[in-house]
């Protein structure tokens, strides 16, 4: 158990932001999906920089000419290089994801509750893949476990949320 809590320990986000600028306007639920989203994140992560040694770590997010851009820094700021990945193979899935969030908000307000669980579940289900290929995007560059994965891809799709 103390390998874990150790691993837990030195590789980890402990510190993240997201570029102001590469954010698409926000109302006030995006904004407060993207504050859960860090929330979750920063309590609990497994981000492990291939190469770069343990951490923790800092994670300044950008979205730059459509690549989604991972500024990773050693706690206090030491800069350990950058990611860079194309959003094209992201675009589709993060187009489909969306349109199922606005099904499920609709069917919040009007449908009966097995129309809401059909269509959460196909949601959750267009988030796991989309964390999925981010993990594989990254499989070379940045070890990340599944939890962690997924809240990453939530804050890829703020960068979107209109």
């Amino acid at each position: 158990m103390a390998d874990e809590e150790e691993k837990q320990a030195c590789y980890r986000i402990a510190k993240i932001d997201l570029d102001e600028r590469s954010l698409a306007p926000a109302t006030a639920d995006i904004e407060h999906e993207r504050k859960v989203a860090i929330y979750d994140l920063l309590e609990e992560n497994y981000f492990k920089p291939i190469g770069a040694g343990e951490g923790p770590f800092e994670l300044y997010l950008s979205n730059v000419e459509r690549r989604l851009v991972f500024d990773v820094r050693r706690t206090g700021g030491e800069a350990l290089g950058q990611v860079h990945l194309s959003m094209t193979p992201f675009r589709k899935i993060i187009k489909d994801y969306f349109m199922l969030c606005e099904s499920y908000y609709d069917a919040i307000r009007n449908a009966a509750p097995a129309q809401i669980e059909t269509i959460d579940m196909a949601r959750r289900g267009m988030h796991n893949e989309g964390s999925e290929i981010l993990q594989e995007r990254l499989k070379d560059k940045i070890e990340l476990d599944s939890n962690t994965a997924r809240r990453l891809f939530t804050l890829i799709c703020s960068f979107h949320m209109r």
